[in-house]
């Protein structure tokens, strides 16, 4: 992880704020116009220094992004000043000239999308001409100024002032804050959609800086060349002996065609075995482990003497469920994936996954925060599930989850069934698949253009693969180039955006996001968890019950600092939020919101035992999902370069939230 770290965010900086109950206290923050609890925040700019007074001296330099609350304002020879504190009892930190601070009333963010395969967005000077251009649906127009953008070839009088970046940001090598400080609803074709006003600041504060030490080398000078990890997790329980010997037969010829070329140690394999919950069926010998990582992979020696110490286990499992998510959750974590650019797991198995709410489960994940937590990584899940007779009655479920696990951004779910778990159509989908992959790092090492997968005859199922491991390797190879040469973020203030793509508005160009600090995270895995064991314990009628949640979701939203403080259970006042009369302040004018926030007494009264059930589930998976999160500390940026702590930053998605 570098340690000049930028995030690309779009801070979706609504009029909002985060305290409770305050208000009236001797010596507050200043009052949001219109709100009555919710106070003015702002967030120091790279290089923001403090003055003991307006216009004074300035002395301290500020840890950029530092959130701080606004106490008072005052013009200063033209100039204005606010006066701010890191809390909202009346500790007053000094002034601030009022451009070192952008407006930060709540921890909403969102990000780019990869824009591979997509048009990238485009930035407008004004809301008027964007406006105009969405409700008319001027293909013509829109062309004309994508074409100019794309080119860098704007004009004075353009309406577009700059255009996304060509390829990915990876949020740990390029940290920009980019707050929302207005939106409009607006319908493109019929989807809803929002423009939205932002700013953008970089982290290191020198905006346009494109001098050597700030340009990372490019291909072929000096960078480090293009690589691919690829791990095989396979469920090694009785069944599985032609599978296994299938693979390693497959990792052979791969490893074969390597040695003649000149890409020798930049395809790496490694292998998991998993088998199921060793409680439950003590002869089945380990519940995961991990017979070869990456490093190990790097030739065909090493990989396969470990792999030929790998047998299936000498008895049967429980049922024909195994902890699958064990295995892809040790590949995750127990690997280390660093150089690779390209990261592929390859889940090989015939029997479902425990999910996220199964007592045999070790992980209490589902495959939903199992493919974030592997996104979060930049890894991609592939699963070859083998549809063998004697799962038959389960297919179906089994089906629908691995190919949600499988499911990647912008390109499709990663899924092929193979039908009767026939070993010949197993060793083919196998083959073509390491092939495919093996030969995307060829291309980019010759720098050529990928070439088209040789068409798989009659099985339209591995054809549609193809089709789509082409556009991830494409999608791979484009966050790589964009790394090695420098592309970055525009410095841009005041630009409109479309959070819709133009010419597809069913796809969203943005993912909402919320800004938490790891303290932060800790602090809402133990409240979440605390409001389910009050409610299990039966302390709590369904209604406090949804006030609890709403009251924590909202604040998560508005102040994640304020966490220990907003619902019945924390601020020891038997008082949660929608009490104290305060939600309605805390969700309205939010363009994007979660699940819980519109969630009713009505509608859970309206729900099944079941539906009630697995909302409590995915509850639970999410608390999973935050303990996992949080222990991975080369996920979380530290915006001073210093090593991880409890202030660290990270992204998480908001429908990982409550």
């Amino acid at each position: 992880m570098k340690i000049s770290f930028l995030v690309l965010f779009i801070t979706l900086a609504v009029q909002s704020g985060a305290v409770i109950g305050v208000a009236g206290a001797v010596d507050t923050p200043l009052l949001m116009e219109g709100k009555r609890s919710l106070f003015q925040r702002v967030l120091s700019v790279p290089g923001a220094r403090l003055a003991t007074e307006p216009g004074g001296q300035a002395s301290k330099e500020l840890e950029s992004f530092t959130a701080l609350y606004v106490y008072d304002r005052r013009e200063h020879e033209g100039r204005e000043w606010i006066e701010v504190g890191g809390d909202y009892h009346g500790t007053r930190a000094g002034w601030l000239p009022a451009d070192s601070g952008i407006e930060w009333n709540h921890g909403l963010t969102a990000a780019f999308r990869d824009p591979a395969g997509h048009d990238r967005v485009l930035l407008f000077r004004d809301n008027a001409s964007l406006r105009r251009l969405s409700q008319q649906r001027d293909m013509d127009l829109y062309e004309r100024l994508y074409g100019e953008a794309v080119q860098n070839r704007l004009s004075d009088g353009s309406p577009v002032i700059a255009i996304q970046p060509p390829g990915h940001i990876d949020i740990r090598d390029d940290f920009y804050l980019v707050p929302i400080h207005q939106y409009e609803d607006v319908y493109l074709g019929s989807e809803k959609a929002r423009l939205l006003q932002v700013s953008s600041v970089p982290l290191d504060g020198r905006q346009g800086d494109t001098s050597e030490s700030r340009t990372p080398a490019k291909a072929g000078e000096g960078a480090q060349a293009y690589s691919a990890g690829l791990v095989f997790v396979i469920d090694s329980t009785l069944s599985m002996e032609p599978y296994i010997e299938r693979t390693q037969e497959a990792v052979k010829t791969i490893y074969d065609s390597l040695d003649e070329g000149e890409i020798q140690g930049r395809v790496n394999f490694g292998l998991v075995a998993y088998r199921d919950n060793v409680s439950a069926v003590p002869g089945l010998d380990y519940l995961v482990r991990t017979y070869v990582d990456l490093d190990e992979g790097r030739d065909a020696e090493g990989f396969l003497s470990r792999v030929a110490t790998m047998e299936d286990a000498g008895v049967s499992s429980r049922d024909f469920t195994e902890d699958a998510y064990a295995g892809v959750k040790q590949a995750i974590e127990g690997i280390n994936w660093e150089g690779h650019d390209a990261r592929y797991i390859v889940l090989v198995t015939d029997a479902g996954a425990r999910k996220a709410d199964d007592p045999l489960s070790s992980t209490g994940m589902g495959a939903e925060s199992i493919r974030q937590l592997a996104r979060n990584k930049g890894i991609a899940i592939f699963v070859l599930h083998l549809l063998t007779p004697a799962t038959m009655p389960d297919q179906e479920a089994d089906a629908a989850q691995y190919r949600s696990l499988a499911d990647f951004p912008g390109i499709g779910s990663l899924y092929y069934g193979v039908p009767t778990g026939d070993i010949e159509q197993f060793g083919k989908v196998l083959d073509a698949l390491a092939g495919q992959i093996t030969g995307q790092v060829r291309m980019a090492a010759a720098n050529q253009e990928p070439v088209a997968p040789v068409p798989a005859g009659e099985d339209a199922q591995l054809v549609e693969l193809q089709d789509r491991v082409a556009k991830l390797g494409y999608a791979l190879r484009m966050r790589y180039l964009q790394k090695t040469e420098g592309g970055q973020v525009p410095n841009v203030f005041n630009a409109w955006l479309l959070d819709r793509d133009f010419r597809n508005p069913e796809r969203p160009t943005l993912d909402v996001r919320v800004l938490l600090t790891r303290d932060q995270l800790s602090d809402l895995n133990d409240i979440l968890k605390q409001v389910l064991d009050t409610a299990e314990e039966g302390l709590l009628s369904p209604e406090n019950f949804l006030n609890e949640l709403k009251s924590l979701a909202a604040t998560v939203s508005r102040d994640p600092g304020r966490l220990g403080g907003t619902t019945a259970i924390t601020a020891g006042e038997g008082k949660s939020l929608a009490d104290l009369g305060f939600m309605r302040e805390y969700i309205e004018d939010l363009p994007y919101t979660g699940e819980v926030m519109g969630l009713s007494l009505d509608d859970w009264q309206s729900w099944s035992t079941r539906e009630q059930i697995g909302f409590l589930h995915r509850l639970e998976e999410k608390v999973s999902y935050y303990r996992a999160l949080h222990d991975h500390t080369d996920l979380w940026v530290s915006l001073n370069g210093g090593p991880v702590s409890g202030d660290s930053v990270f992204p998480v998605p908001l429908e990982l939230l409550p």
